[in-house]
């Protein structure tokens, strides 16, 4: 098994280059080979890293849950069944970790419900992400959100993904991601909306 690596900083790649080097990268992972995971590795911890910490609000637990995805997806990259998209696929595991996570961490403190659910929002929040102003409100005004609302508003703004390839992440149906959008949406607007008052 190859060494897993920590807090490597590699250049972004082109994203449609890189969808296509994904396929081939998993086959060598699939044959064992050590510098293909080390690539894919790279690749995608900068995406896991901040998707994570978007979720958990764990910055402790960031590496290991990183580390935790990875390790599943070197050992059993046969898991991978072509019916999504590999990073649908990737997200989806760091999901459940992170869920993992959380639990463990609300049985401890007693304090996080991760149950609550969720629904649509339109671009103007994209544009806002964009806006060096409010950056640090938009931070706020999501950690004020449920983990499964924030993960669909991170998968869908940051990431690009579509909702049916977000309903394969949150193993739901997509009228559920859609539930959650709309929930996230109007705890934001409230959010807003008391920010201006």
């Amino acid at each position: 098994m190859p060494l897993l690596m920590r807090n490597p900083t590699p250049p972004i790649p082109d994203k449609a280059a890189v969808e296509g080097d994904e396929y081939a990268l998993l086959e060598r992972i699939v044959q064992g080979d050590t510098q293909a995971f080390e690539t894919f590795y790279k690749l995608y911890y900068p995406r896991l890293s901040r998707f994570i910490l978007r979720i958990t609000h764990q910055p402790d637990h960031i590496e290991e849950l990183i580390q935790e995805t990875l390790l599943l997806v070197w050992e059993k990259p046969e898991r991978f069944n072509h019916t999504c998209k590999i990073s649908t696929w990737v997200f989806g595991i760091a999901y459940y970790k992170a869920l993992k996570s959380m639990s463990k961490a609300a049985r401890s403190n007693n304090d996080l419900d991760i149950d609550e659910f969720s629904e649509t929002m339109a671009d103007p929040l994209a544009k806002m992400a964009d806006n060096a102003e409010t950056q640090d409100w938009l931070n706020r005004a999501l950690e004020s959100l449920p983990a499964d609302q924030r993960a669909v508003i991170e998968l869908t703004f940051y990431h690009g993904l579509s909702y049916q390839e977000i309903a394969k992440i949150l193993d739901c149906p997509e009228n559920t991601v859609k539930t959650r959008m709309f929930h996230a949406r109007k705890k934001l607007q409230a959010f807003a909306q008391a920010k201006e008052n």
